[in-house]
């Protein structure tokens, strides 16, 4: 990653955009932390590099992933689970770190979920192309805290349904910065992101980097 990855552009003030009961979006709310974003993302990705993971069913993940905090999600053909321990590298995943901490918390809250203290981080790399299928976060045990996902880099197009798999998700544009949260009766809505298209952000390249807090016990 380059120093300069999650450079500050623009003075773009956050705004909160209610998407369903218990979730929204928050407009630019990443973009005051985006300066210690930088050495903290670096550290994370030099210890635990990004890697793609084998579903269940046998299918490479488009989206290559990592993780930070006391537990880790992981998959492969044993099915999906929670490990404090990176597959990759035998050692525990590397530490949240306390910048991370504070925009978790403080997403949830402004989301209306005070108290947030997630116990992962999952940071996944989009290139152009990458797509995330339409899925519920239900590996936890804890349903009672929120999901807070942070975008960085490329627009993506993020997909929000609703309890049921068919029910038809509307579709929204997330922008470098931009935060959901969602929980209370929306934490188990179907949500995924279409196929990246293609382009060029000013930081980030020709990618989307996506943060995924979660309380998991």
């Amino acid at each position: 990653m380059a120093a300069d990855l999650f450079e500050t552009v623009g003075d773009a003030r956050p705004s909160r955009e209610t998407i369903a009961e218990g979730a929204a979006l928050l407009r630019g709310f990443a973009r005051p932390f985006e300066a210690e974003l930088i050495p903290a993302l670096r550290t994370i990705v030099k210890q635990a590099p990004f890697r793609h993971l084998i579903t269940p069913g046998g299918h490479r993940m488009s989206v290559a992933m990592t993780n930070c905090g006391s537990l880790g999600w992981v998959s492969d053909p044993s099915g999906y689970r929670y490990d404090p321990i990176d597959p990759d590298t035998a050692k525990p995943w590397p530490p949240l770190p306390d910048v991370l901490r504070k925009l978790a918390a403080s997403a949830a809250a402004d989301g209306g979920f005070h108290g947030f203290a997630p116990e992962a981080c999952l940071i996944n790399r989009y290139v152009p192309g990458a797509k995330l299928s339409l899925h519920q976060d239900k590996d936890e045990l804890d349903y009672g805290a929120p999901i807070v996902s942070v975008s960085l880099g490329l627009p993506a197009i993020f997909l929000f349904g609703g309890l049921k798999r068919s029910d038809t998700p509307r579709r929204y544009r997330l922008e470098h910065g931009d935060v959901a949260v969602w929980g209370g009766s929306s934490r188990l809505f179907y949500h995924g992101v279409a196929p990246l298209a293609d382009g060029e952000h000013g930081v980030l390249g020709r990618q989307r980097i996506n943060l995924t807090f979660r309380k998991v016990r």
